[in-house]
């Protein structure tokens, strides 16, 4: 597709302004992308005006453009939880996920760059092949793959150990389960899944966009109790950056 200069677009008249609009939206052509935010890294994906047309969505919006939103986002295999029209909790680690994935800025918000991802995502194999289930912690991206089969089925927003509590990389099994809270040192766990000493993938209230967590893998509450019945005692845990 060709860029058209934002030159050309900011000094026609409204009139032609909108003329020129709905040509390139039947031509197919894009919008240069804006410059990114000093927010985040983002892949410089290109804007195209059907993207920039969709409605900016966030936490506590509702409606059809939320209901298309977590078609797309489960159909992509993200962790939604359902598609229901209500832009809730689980749509919006679902959506931080994504543009963890695609290298978008990490705020929750679906506006004209992470629309246009949404037609042109990277998905995401997994780097381990197992014929059953299988978790995979990816640090750099900070997001939980499940994988079956040499494919991605789940993924979930994630955060790791900071800096000062690196989450250990390397390739182990669920050891051991507790269904329910565990209160240990370092915070409250719920659902953990052992893999190394008191190392854990497990559910917490808190899961920033950053690595935070004392060296476990954190995942939303309602996400690990969607995950529980998947994994079990000897489902590889692969942990790496």
């Amino acid at each position: 597709m060709l860029p058209v200069s934002p030159h050309v677009i900011g000094h026609r008249r409204p009139a032609a302004h909108a003329a020129l609009g709905m040509a390139l939206l039947v031509a197919g052509l894009a919008v240069p992308a804006a410059p990114a935010s000093a927010a985040g890294p983002t892949t410089g994906t290109t804007v195209t005006l059907a993207a920039a047309s969709q409605p900016t969505l966030r936490q506590g919006s509702r409606g059809a453009a939320v209901s298309q939103l977590q078609t797309r986002l489960t159909a992509l295999r993200y962790d939604v939880g359902g598609v229901d029209g209500i832009f809730g909790p689980s749509t919006h680690h679902a959506v931080v996920a994504f543009q963890k994935v695609n290298g978008l800025v990490r705020d929750g918000i679906v506006g004209p760059r992470t629309w246009a991802a949404l037609d042109r995502p990277v998905v995401p194999k997994p780097k381990y092949t197992h014929t059953g289930y299988s978790v995979e912690a990816n640090l750099t991206r900070q997001v939980l793959y499940l994988a079956k089969g040499g494919s991605v089925v789940r993924i979930l927003d994630a955060s790791s150990g900071k800096a000062s509590t690196p989450t250990p990389t390397g390739n182990w099994t669920v050891q051991r389960r507790i269904d329910g809270w565990r209160q240990s040192d370092l915070g409250l766990l719920w659902r953990p899944n052992y893999f190394y000493r008191g190392y854990a993938v497990h559910g917490a209230t808190s899961v920033p966009t950053y690595p935070a967590s004392h060296g476990c893998v954190r995942v939303p509450v309602p996400a690990m109790n969607r995950l529980w019945t998947t994994i079990r005692i000897g489902t590889p845990v692969h942990i790496y950056r």
